[in-house]
């Protein structure tokens, strides 16, 4: 007891210490730190994070071990490493600056609601398929690119900065034949328009059919350098396209794209049996609190 008292006593000594700016600093640096995760993770600079990872704790084995020549060629190594770094993310660190140079700085801070993206997602598909439905019709040729995980702002700076909800007669205006951004791609990030007549790389695949146009190749290069969902609708067939992961699904039905939409785009509903599941819980449960209610009175 006496030392249990004694740990007690030490720790609201150190808790006594704590002011309310080292709180204000702890949570600051916290929120730093959970923003740069967010953007390394929805990029691929994931993997050269992990390089760094890995030659950090070389380095330091090295000095551990006493691995003098090692450890001395590393360490010269990680000085121009940090040069490196400010070149390899210059395009992310121009974004941030820009961001907190313009006066739009509320969305650095905003997060949406998994909820909300969601509900956006799911009127964005319906949109998309009415739209592609009608412009394959009228063989109107489109090039729409919906972002997931691996962020797109390299081929956003490629085109015209959006910020609008997706429905499909904006859609039809934005790829009319005449229309300035009928040739570039649009890009859908949380069910929003945020991009378009953007510029997207072509697929390196030799093994391509040869009746796929510059539309189709660049869809499937786009699906091939990242995780997006890329729709395509062809000018000279009208046909409905799909490219992910650089493969190519051809010829769908709208019913079709809604269907293959919604499974890349949306995350998976509960299996039936847990729904079952929790509706008989509940159905168990329901009587027993009437009766208890009853009782009481």
């Amino acid at each position: 007891m006496e030392s249990l008292m004694a740990i007690m006593e030490n720790i609201g000594r150190y808790l006594s210490l704590i002011r309310v700016a080292d709180v204000v600093d702890v949570a600051i640096i916290a929120f730093l730190v959970y923003k740069i995760l967010g953007l390394v993770s929805s990029t691929r600079a994931e993997n050269i994070l992990k390089g760094i990872v890995m030659f950090l704790l070389v380095l330091w084995l090295s000095t551990a071990l006493e691995l003098r020549a090692v450890s001395y060629i590393l360490s010269h190594v990680a000085e121009l490493g940090i040069l490196a770094l400010i070149v390899l993310f210059q395009p992310e660190i121009r974004q941030l600056l820009e961001k907190l140079g313009s006066r739009n700085i509320r969305g650095i801070f905003r997060t949406l609601q998994p909820k909300q993206i969601q509900g956006e997602m799911e009127k964005a598909i319906e949109q998309t398929v009415i739209a592609c439905s009608e412009m394959s019709k009228a063989k109107t040729g489109a090039l729409m690119v919906f972002e997931r995980e691996i962020s797109l702002n390299e081929m956003l700076r490629s085109g015209t900065a959006f910020d609008a909800e997706l429905n499909s007669e904006l859609v039809k205006n934005i790829f009319f034949i005449n229309a300035p951004m009928h040739d570039g791609a649009m890009i859908v990030r949380n069910g929003r328009i945020v991009g378009a007549g953007c510029m997207l790389p072509l697929s390196r695949n030799v093994n391509l059919s040869r009746d796929l146009g510059m539309r189709h190749r660049a869809g499937i290069g786009m699906s091939e350098n990242s995780d997006a969902v890329v729709v395509i609708v062809s000018e000279e067939t009208g046909s409905i396209s799909v490219a992910v992961g650089g493969m190519l699904k051809r010829h769908l039905m709208p019913e079709t794209l809604g269907k293959l939409l919604r499974n890349e785009l949306l995350p998976p509903e509960e299996p039936e049996e847990k729904k079952t599941v929790m509706l008989t819980l509940r159905e168990l449960l329901q009587p027993k609190e009437k009766e208890g209610s009853h009782g009481k009175e």
